[in-house]
């Protein structure tokens, strides 16, 4: 009796399936270069005549332009993720760490604003503008997490080390939700006075983090004014 043989791999569906991962990869790539170049209201039109193709190729890879949006977002998302971690690997303090994360963030978003808005935007479905895409709730976890470290290590080192109190556990979510949000009304602030630079913002957001508000405004004497009633006492 003959050797049963074992099933093997459909070549052709390997190949397949590999060629629509490497076409779903080509027209994430193009699409952003179309967002980049046209700005984040870009319509599927304009995305797939950006690509020489059709509305339909690109709704039968991901579906609709929230899944476009997902795609993309899970492909910027993951690069900004990449370079937050390459630079907290290469700073030699916990303030250089957060000062050196809030520093990539800023240089990924700017390098394409465009494109970061599109992948940060709510999609059409979202209940809220607050609502963010799963790939998007899960990367501002991560980096809350990510900031989470330099903070723990900088309160260790300060005599005496006791335990981190309850309302700065909240404090990583607290700092990524400054980063953003200055992040993003910087992105959307047009070149001039009121602009910083790039490496200004982050050394102030860093500030911000680390000593407070307080610490960066210089100390002046208060403006005492009369808290008198105005009225005189022969009117009452």
């Amino acid at each position: 009796m003959a050797p049963m043989r074992r099933p093997t791999a459909d070549g052709r569906s390997s190949r397949w399936s590999k060629h629509r991962e490497a076409r779903r990869a080509e027209l994430i790539r193009t699409a952003r270069k179309a967002v980049h170049r046209i700005g984040p209201g870009a319509s599927m039109e304009d995305i797939a005549s950006a690509a020489d193709t059709s509305k339909s190729v690109f709704y039968r890879y991901f579906g609709d332009k929230a899944g476009l949006q997902r795609a993309m977002g899970e492909v910027v998302v993951g690069r900004m993720q990449e370079h937050l971690i390459e630079a907290a690997r290469k700073a030699s303090t916990p303030r250089d760490g957060l000062r050196a994360m809030v520093s990539a963030y800023l240089q990924m978003a700017s390098s394409s604003p465009s494109v970061y808005v599109f992948v940060t935007q709510p999609t059409p479905d979202s209940a809220s503008t607050l609502d963010a895409s799963p790939t998007l709730s899960s990367f501002f976890d991560a980096i809350s997490v990510m900031l989470a470290s330099p903070m723990e290590e900088y309160l260790a080192q300060e005599p005496p080390a006791a335990a981190i109190p309850q309302p700065l556990a909240l404090w990583p979510r607290a700092a990524i939700g400054m980063v953003r949000a200055a992040g993003e009304q910087w992105l959307s602030t047009p070149p001039g006075p009121a602009r910083p630079t790039e490496p200004d913002l982050a050394d102030s957001i860093t500030a911000w983090l680390f000593d407070g508000i307080a610490a960066a405004v210089p100390s002046a004497p208060l403006a005492h004014t009369s808290r008198r009633n105005p009225r005189s006492k022969d009117e009452s």
